[in-house]
């Protein structure tokens, strides 16, 4: 297990964030994404029958659509023990393969921390 103590104020804060995102809304998951201007971007699962999103991808579709060219990390709170394929093509889409991407659990704390490519 890695510790989130070991992360800096700025990745501490997108793991809150998430897990906010995921607590409030009631969903699977939550997820933060950081750009390269340092604006944060939360967001839940979206699981309607007509799209399905997970948080990670929601938060990056939500940065892009605000004018994001990069991002710097992406955080997400979820039970999985690993951060999917799909979630780590998508911040890396955005950001390249060597954006961090946390994972942490609903307690916020990181389970891993791995790139995006």
């Amino acid at each position: 297990m890695t510790q989130t103590d070991d992360l800096g104020p700025e990745d501490r804060k997108i793991i809150t964030l998430a897990r906010s995102a995921r607590a409030r809304n009631g969903v699977a998951e939550g997820a933060a994404v950081r750009d390269e201007t340092g604006r944060t971007y939360v967001a839940g699962t979206v699981d309607l029958p007509s799209l399905k999103l997970s948080a990670l991808q929601t938060a990056v579709a939500m940065a892009v659509a605000s004018g994001a060219t990069s991002l710097e990390a992406a955080a997400v709170v979820s039970q999985a023990d690993t951060a999917s394929a799909d979630d780590r093509a998508a911040v890396g889409d955005l950001g390249g393969a060597g954006v961090p991407v946390l994972l942490a659990g609903p307690d916020g704390v990181l389970k891993s921390s791995v790139t995006a490519g």
